[in-house]
């Protein structure tokens, strides 16, 4: 071998160490900042996070919260910049890996303030009881939403922008795209539209108790499309905006009282002095009554059935939980069947009384001989 051959050999051999140990230095570089990462979110997260929740709000605490995981990957992105210093293939002040990098750091922030603007996040109710509830509950989620799609649409405007890329030509592709869509997808624009309605018109609110042709429950959610409602057999029922915007819609938790109406029916012997008794001590009763709305109240002999004589019972309780609705209503017919024994008088049941000639007797008579 001759000499140029022989340094040629070990500069190669030089350089294949010396691109061996710079790998090898950039790879222990990023699995050392895994490893800070790691016992930042065990142990310093979890320090700064107990002392915010002593402060008097919570807000330092949700924004915490909301970049917890951000805050992790930020970790792996420092420690990719400061391996590259290293790394033999790639150079630390690459364009593109330099473009790379602040497009991960503009994804984490998005990523963060995509989580704090979270309906569950509780920074919307938290700023909403600040005025004084001045926002309803049920735009909590379309204002959340609504964050979200501009925080996302800015966030790939400023990567096209890192990248060079011509966002005014996207932006005009994307409005007369959305042109086509919307045309083609009329039932989806009801439905956003029909969405609008029920929150500027707010026929309800998020946890309320409703009642359309559609569906009976407690309404959970609302958003662009559809209004998600639980019933009371723990079934979520998701209906169209489009739909629910042009039905009647009950909302039974906004009642001032709740009604009870029916009809007693009395045995057709009872008497007209025991009609006029009862009448007026179920009118009493109801009246003197601490559950029993004072405002309507009525009692009256109604009408006349082909088996009772029917007595109308109208009246309110002052509560509109269901619950306590029944068991005053209990309570009011046992008082009811309290005054009817007291006064002699028998409830009616569907029965038919049969009037026997005497021809029609003969005849019975003479069918029965003949058998």
């Amino acid at each position: 071998m001759s000499m140029d051959s022989f340094v040629l050999a070990f500069s190669m051999s030089s350089l294949d160490y010396d691109m061996l140990k710079n790998l090898g230095i950039s790879i222990v570089i990023l699995l050392l900042f895994i490893l800070f990462r790691n016992l930042f979110t065990k142990y310093v997260f979890q320090l700064i996070l107990k002392l915010s929740r002593k402060t008097p709000t919570d807000f330092f605490t949700q924004i915490f919260l909301s970049f917890e995981r951000p805050l992790g990957w930020a970790f792996i992105i420092v420690g990719l910049y400061v391996a590259m210093d290293y790394f033999p293939f790639v150079e630390q002040h690459n364009a593109l890996f330099l473009k790379f990098l602040r497009s991960m750091v503009i994804v984490l922030i998005t990523w963060g303030l995509f989580n704090l603007s979270s309906p569950t996040s509780g920074i919307l109710i938290s700023v909403n009881q600040k005025i004084n509830n001045k926002i309803d509950l049920i735009l909590l989620p379309f204002i959340s939403r609504t964050i979200r799609v501009i925080l996302i649409a800015i966030s790939i405007t400023i990567i096209g922008q890192e990248f060079n890329y011509d966002v005014n030509g996207l932006v005009a592709g994307l409005g007369l795209g959305g042109l086509a869509f919307a045309l083609a997808a009329k039932e989806a624009v009801g439905n956003l539209i029909g969405g609008i309605v029920i929150v500027t018109e707010k026929p309800f609110s998020i946890g309320e108790w409703i009642l359309t042709p559609s569906v009976e429950g407690t309404v959970e959610d609302i958003n662009f499309r559809s209004t998600k409602v639980r019933t009371f057999s723990q079934a979520l029922v998701t209906v169209p905006n489009s739909t629910l915007a042009n039905e009647p819609i009950t909302n039974w938790s906004r009642m001032g009282k709740r009604r009870i109406n029916f009809h007693l029916g009395i045995n057709y012997k009872t008497t007209k002095d025991q009609i006029v008794r009862v009448v007026r001590r179920i009118e009493e009763m109801l009246k003197t009554h601490e559950d029993i709305h004072p405002d309507t109240i009525m009692v009256a002999f109604d009408h006349y059935n082909d088996s009772s004589l029917d007595i109308l019972i109208y009246f309110f309780t002052n509560t509109t939980v269901w619950a306590e609705h029944v068991k005053i209503k209990h309570e009011i017919n046992l008082e009811i069947m309290g005054i009817l024994e007291e006064e002699g008088v028998e409830v009616a049941f569907p029965s038919r009384t049969i009037y026997v000639t005497p021809e029609s007797n003969e005849l019975l008579q003479t069918v029965g001989s003949l058998e």
